[in-house]
């Protein structure tokens, strides 16, 4: 004779429907894992480089979402942003940071000359932040492997606290994005500070 199950009342629902409901951090869990096992062993400055090249897409993502005005256009924008991130190394003349700083330099002067949908605000926001993580993935590329990886460390893991005000806050960006995005990003940091 089998018990059944407790009836899910709405302050507990059922694990599959919370597991449903946060599919974005699942997936984000399940990336970074991902990442983790296939880059085994890397060395300190091949993961320094790796990262620092990938840092400047994420502000690149709110701005460009930013100047569209629309949340639902944010998985798109990912997925054109890293189709663009996979395909830069296989050219020689440009590293994928340079590109994707220069990108979001050029988003910034389209919304300083159009304007914004958000308004100037929230335009003033999303360019600070894209100056400051920008800054320090170039930083990082720019200094000893050992410093480049913490302030790596700290530019991944301050975007996962930009993400997390950002669902918070259900600004700019889709919420799905925002907390899949700052999973990972936290996730991100931590592999830099005691994995590689």
């Amino acid at each position: 004779m089998t018990t059944p199950a407790p009836p899910t009342t709405a302050d507990s629902p059922h694990p599959a429907a919370q597991l449903k409901r946060r599919w974005p951090t699942v997936l984000a869990v399940a990336v970074v894992a991902l990442n983790v096992l296939a880059s085994g062993s890397q060395d300190v400055a091949d993961a320094v480089g790796g990262f620092a090249q990938t840092l400047p897409l994420l502000p690149l993502i709110y701005l460009v979402v930013n100047q569209i005005g629309k949340p639902q256009a944010t998985w798109p924008v990912l997925g054109a942003g890293t189709v663009l991130v996979f395909a830069l190394p296989f050219q020689d003349a440009l590293a994928p940071s340079t590109v994707l700083v220069a990108l979001a330099l050029a988003v910034l002067a389209w919304g300083a000359v159009r304007g914004t949908p958000h308004g100037r605000a929230t335009f003033g926001v999303q360019a600070a932040g894209a100056l400051v993580f920008c800054g320090l993935a170039l930083a990082g590329l720019a200094v000893d492997p050992d410093l480049g990886r913490c302030l790596l460390a700290a530019g991944w893991f301050f975007h996962g606290v930009w993400d997390f005000v950002h669902l918070r806050l259900h600004k700019v960006v889709s919420r799905t994005f925002a907390e899949w995005c700052g999973v990972i990003d936290v996730l991100v940091a931590v592999q830099l500070l005691f994995l590689v």
